[in-house]
């Protein structure tokens, strides 16, 4: 066999995003600094100021969601949400985010490693003033820990590690 059973994809990095403090407008950046075993660099629980910084996990230092959910949203639910408002750090597209818990992966030239996956919750319905929470059962994004840091930019491909 060529080709390891993981290698089957490869998608993109579409956005970057943080928030200074909790509960604050999510930034879009041309890029972010992800720091091993810390996260994304100025964001809020990098900086243990977060919603749910009480209750620190190691695998929640950078949190993924799939584009292709959103447009789900859109489609099965008539719910636009735009990537800022998932309040996730990277916007993926072609990345099978449920089928990387407990592996490693790559973005750029960061590696990362699918701890869990992300559970929706009433916070971000408050925040955004929209019903997603059922809707993103099980498609609310990856949550990951930072294994190698890097820049990483819109546009980076992102593959098995």
């Amino acid at each position: 066999m060529t080709d390891r059973p993981e290698r089957w994809w490869r998608g993109e990095l579409l956005h970057t995003f943080l928030a200074e403090a909790a509960g604050v407008e999510m930034l879009e950046c041309a890029g972010v600094r992800l720091v091993e075993g810390r996260g994304v660099e100025g964001d809020r629980y990098a900086n243990g100021i977060g919603y749910y910084s009480h209750r620190p996990h190691e695998d929640r230092q950078v949190t993924l969601i799939e584009i292709e959910t959103l447009e789900a949203l859109a489609r099965d639910h008539r719910i636009d949400l735009a990537p800022a408002e998932t309040r996730r750090n990277l916007v993926t597209r072609g990345v099978p985010l449920n089928h990387l818990v407990g592996r490693r992966f790559r973005v750029g030239e960061a590696l990362l490693y699918g701890g869990r996956l992300n559970v929706p919750c009433r916070y971000l319905e408050r925040l955004i003033d929209k019903p997603v929470m059922e809707p993103l059962i099980n498609r609310s994004g990856l949550n990951c820990q930072v294994l190698v840091g890097a820049w990483v930019r819109p546009g980076d491909a992102m593959e098995a590690g």
